[in-house]
């Protein structure tokens, strides 16, 4: 849609189509009866070539009966163009091509300036600027044609501003303001899902085909942020295929189709931290994952390429102080002292320490199953920068069957700080 502002003015924006119709392709495709009865190697045979074609054309014009109301012949051949799809129409592009300038008026014009910009709702990009080079002269019933270049990245409306200012005939300065107003809409919308279990995060993208045509999904890759690495799960392969690295790359890889009008096909990407214990530092606080990079065709290969935007996930905190359980005796018997293996890893750049090691109280009320074996606090030496110490607890069990070791915590005597607390675990607790 073109506005421009109330005036009378010589010239006028016109925005051409440079390419030329394209073909429209209609599914479904049709195809041919004897292609689901014999292979394509039938015909090699003399005999075989010179008798079943006549066959096949007879049976087939007997399924052709325009009486037939099941319409059981719809997906049949009825001319060999008909396996292209083609419906004998054409499209028109949907890109423009090229702007000319018309001198709708008797007489010449002439030192013209002539700028064209692209406003979207979030900025405004300069295509062509002519203040240093002017159009020198425009004559009578003449044009002035240009072509200008953008990459659309951001959806919703658009505006092309093109502005003219110019000498009219009698020498006077004018100044011609229009605007053609468009929609971007994605062919294509891409929905996430992210789910973190344990130290791996799993990136699940559903991709939908909006269009009114086939689209061939030539590239579907992530690309990880810094830190991170990408596999890509599939499920009819054993092992996942690496996506970080371009040398484990197929060299060829059949197109994925997703059909016309809400066709949908799930990528799953398995993603995990480069390296844990030098990465942790570098990213934390941040929640970026990647993005993904799709290129696709449509039926007659005219090509697409969408980008995301950035994907994210749960924000990575930083653990000052790591508890973790390294080795539990496989049999604790009742009323038995039994010896737990633990490590505490200081991830800081800084030496922290003396800790303490006890078991919290929940409940005043809440009688405790697993207790510690002597004294109720343990005492642990500083622990370097980055650096880590090994110890054993020794609890006792004071009740069979299934119990849990809740409550271990650590707590930094210096800093007087307390840490969250070991999570809990299981154990089986026999009789002599």
């Amino acid at each position: 849609m073109s506005t421009t502002q109330q005036g009378t003015h010589s010239l006028a924006f016109r925005v051409m189509r440079l390419c030329k119709p394209s073909f429209h392709v209609e599914p479904p495709f049709r195809l041919d009866p004897a292609d689901l009865f014999v292979g394509e190697d039938i015909f090699d045979d003399p005999l075989a070539a010179a008798n079943l074609p006549p066959l096949l054309s007879s049976q087939l014009t007997k399924s052709m009966d325009s009486s037939d109301l099941t319409y059981g012949n719809r997906f049949l051949l009825h001319h060999p163009s008909d396996a292209m799809g083609f419906s004998g129409l054409l499209l028109l592009p949907q890109s423009f091509g090229y702007i000319s300038i018309n001198n709708n008026s008797n007489f010449e014009v002439r030192d013209i300036i002539i700028k064209a910009e692209i406003q979207t709702e979030r900025q405004r990009i300069l295509l062509l600027d002519t203040s240093k080079s002017p159009v020198e002269s425009v004559r009578a019933g003449g044009r002035y044609d240009f072509i200008v270049e953008h990459d659309v990245k951001e959806l919703g409306a658009h505006t092309l501003v093109c502005t003219a200012l110019y000498n009219d005939n009698d020498g006077e300065r004018k100044y011609l303001p229009q605007f053609f107003k468009f929609v971007v809409a994605n062919p294509l919308s891409v929905r996430t899902k992210v789910r973190t279990v344990k130290e791996t995060t799993y990136l699940e993208a559903c991709i939908e085909n909006h269009t009114k045509s086939n689209l061939y999904m030539d590239q579907v890759e992530f690309e990880p942020a810094p830190h991170w690495s990408a596999t890509v799960l599939k499920a009819d392969e054993l092992h996942p295929a690496d996506n970080s690295s371009t040398g484990g790359r197929e060299i060829f890889k059949p197109p994925i189709l997703i059909r016309s009008g809400g066709g949908i096909h799930n990528y799953l990407y398995q993603l995990k931290l480069a390296s844990p214990d030098s990465a942790q530092m570098k990213v934390e606080g941040t929640n970026i994952l990647g993005k993904l990079q799709i290129t696709w065709r449509t039926n007659l290969g005219e090509p697409g390429r969408l980008q995301t935007q950035q994907i994210l996930g749960t924000p990575i905190s930083r653990k000052e102080i790591e508890l973790q359980i390294l080795e539990i005796p496989s049999l604790i018997n009742l009323d038995k002292s039994f010896l737990v293996h633990l490590n505490l890893t200081n991830h800081t750049d800084r030496e922290l320490g003396p800790f303490e090691v006890r078991l919290s109280q929940n409940s005043a009320h809440e009688e405790k199953k697993v207790m510690i074996n002597g004294l109720q606090t343990m005492v642990l030496p500083q622990v370097e920068a980055f650096g880590s110490t090994d110890f054993h607890l020794s609890l006792i069990a004071t009740k069979l069957g299934v119990q849990r070791i809740t409550g271990i915590t650590v707590s930094d005597t210096t800093e007087k700080k307390t840490y969250d607390p070991l999570p809990d675990v299981e154990i089986f607790v026999e009789s002599d």
